[in-house]
Formats: C-alpha cells, structure tokens, sequence
C-alpha cells in the first residue's frame, strides 16, 4: 500500500534509502495499520489454490490424507472515509475439488467480511512509534453451509456470525547497506456465535440432522517482513501462528431403524498451526503492484496442512 505522508516525511539523509523511494504492495498475510486517504479506495485482488494433502493429529504427528484443492478469489475493497478512518469489505468466491468426491456444483460465494479500521499514530510522529490501528470486522454466514445432502463439496461458509479485534501496527528499519526493512505485527481476536444446523453441513452432519455448531474464539499472530532490493522490487515473508478453541457439534438425527432419533456429538479439540508465507513484490508505480508467493504449513496439532500459492495485485487510487 502507499506510504502515507507522515511516513515519507521521516526519511533520512545521507546513503541510506528514502522511504518514498520504496514501492510497496504489502506481503500477503499482514495487513497495513496505515489509512487511506480521504476519498482513495484500495481495490486488492487474491486469487489462490489451498491444496489440502496431510493433517496434524493432536499429538502434532503428520499423516497424509487425500488430495483436496480450494480454489478461492478474496478481494480487499477499501475506502477512505476520512484521512483517520478507514472502511471496507471482503468478498470471497470458491470452488472446492476434492479427491474421491465430487467437486462443488458451481463457483459460489463465501462469508463476506465487513471492516472498519481506526488509525491511531503514524510512523515517525514521536520519533519511535510505529504506525498502529484499531481494527474490527465483522464475517456475515453469507456462504452455504447446511443442507448439503450428498455434495458437502458445496458448503463454502462457517454458518455463523464472526467478530474480530485485531491490532495492526508497522515500523521501517534501515539495514547496514543503507537498504529499507519495513515490518508489520498484526494480532487478531475472534468470537463466533452457534451455527444452527439442519442437514449435512460442513461440519459433518448427517443426513436429517438438526442441532448447532458452537465454534470456540481464536487468535492469530502474524509478523511479517519485507525488504526493498529495489524501487520496484521487494522480497517479503509473514511468520503466522494461529491458535484456538476448536467447534463443538451437537444436535440429534434420525435413528437408521426410523424408531427414533439419535444423540450426536462431536468435538474437535484447541488446535495450532504454524506457517511461512514467502512471496516477491513488483512494483511498476506507487501505487499499483503484484504479488507472487505461497503459504506453507511448518506444524501444528487438529489441523489440515497445506500448501496454497497465491497471486495477488494492489490498486490504489
């Protein structure tokens, strides 16, 4: 994303980089503290493959499992109510192919997420302080995700409500050779509320079901780097870990016989992943670039591993 001004004003002097010398798209995962300008949108573009191969038991022991691939676009559309507040949405289209099952029935829409972002210090106005926001968003159960009968391939959403708190901040580093490192540490809060279900659903429901999904609350710490070898040219790395609470199913279904209906209860169990998320930047102005990296999985406990290359472009104007 563009540098805001205050940050170009804290550039130095001398042989070391100015900061509006650096171009910048942002890495892939950690999101900027930085506002938009009054009146600016950020139009910003994912398209990516999550291919899903190997699951960490509880133990954090790796077992394969059959090949799935999510194919998925996630657009960050953002706007620039005033030169402080920042709002804006996330849209998300997927298409799920799994092994051995059939693929989903059509491209569908996910869970659109709302955002509204609060600038709360810019870079260099203390002399030391990083650029920081206050963040919340709230996720809409706008994917399906019940009533799924014998293609779950087409549930694409959570069923639930989701808000999140997050804290977003960033800071730029002069290297030895004069170069720019600029950083982001990102820290994210989240709270669902039950999912009713009816059906077979993305929870692994069966057939005639009907209950509630109680998802627990997680977090999510991302720090990111990103280094300017160029003007135009930037290699860049986030550093994720994400913990949380696991989903705990309950409800009834009818019992096979037809005499009755049967409990049901599943419960995942807190889980943690860790992951990389390497990728290059080019920039052909300030305020337009692509990106081109993959997140890769390094470990965890009740959780999927995969390996999702994304490519991504950034637009401001």
């Amino acid at each position: 994303m563009p540098i805001s001004g205050s940050a170009a004003a804290a550039q130095d002097v001398g042989s070391r980089q100015s900061i509006e010398d650096a171009w910048w798209t942002g890495p892939l995962f950690a999101a900027s503290p930085e506002p938009m300008a009054r009146g600016h949108w950020l139009v910003e573009p994912y398209i990516y493959d999550s291919i899903e191969s190997a699951r960490y038991d509880r133990d954090r022991g790796r077992t394969s499992v059959p090949r799935e691939d999510d194919y998925g676009s996630l657009t960050y559309i953002f706007y620039g109510l005033t030169d402080k507040v920042t709002v804006g949405l996330l849209p998300l289209v997927s298409f799920k192919d799994p092994s051995g099952v059939r693929s989903s029935s059509n491209i569908a829409v996910g869970d659109l997420a709302l955002q509204a972002a609060v600038s709360l210090a810019d870079f260099g106005d203390a002399g030391w302080l990083p650029a920081i926001s206050l963040v919340g968003s709230e996720t809409l159960p706008t994917g399906r995700y019940e009533r799924l009968h014998t293609r779950t391939s087409d549930g694409m959403g959570a069923g639930s409500y989701t808000t999140t708190i997050s804290v977003f901040s960033q800071y730029y580093f002069w290297m030895p050779n004069g170069r720019l490192l600029r950083t982001r540490l990102d820290v994210s809060h989240s709270w669902s509320k039950d999912a009713h279900i009816t059906g077979s659903s993305v929870y692994d429901t069966p057939e005639g079901f009907r209950g509630r999904a109680k998802r627990g609350a997680s977090d999510i710490f991302d720090l990111s780097f990103e280094y300017s070898i160029t003007r135009e040219w930037v290699a860049a790395i986030d550093l994720l870990r994400e913990t949380g609470h696991g989903t705990l199913v309950i409800g009834r279904y009818p019992e096979p016989d037809g005499t009755g209906r049967a409990g049901f209860r599943t419960e995942s169990g807190p889980y943690h992943s860790a992951a990389l998320v390497p990728a290059v930047e080019y920039c052909w102005s300030a305020d337009a670039g692509v990106i081109v990296g993959a997140k890769f999985s390094v470990g965890g406990s009740n959780t999927t591993a995969a390996l999702i290359p994304i490519v991504g472009i950034n637009l401001s104007f």
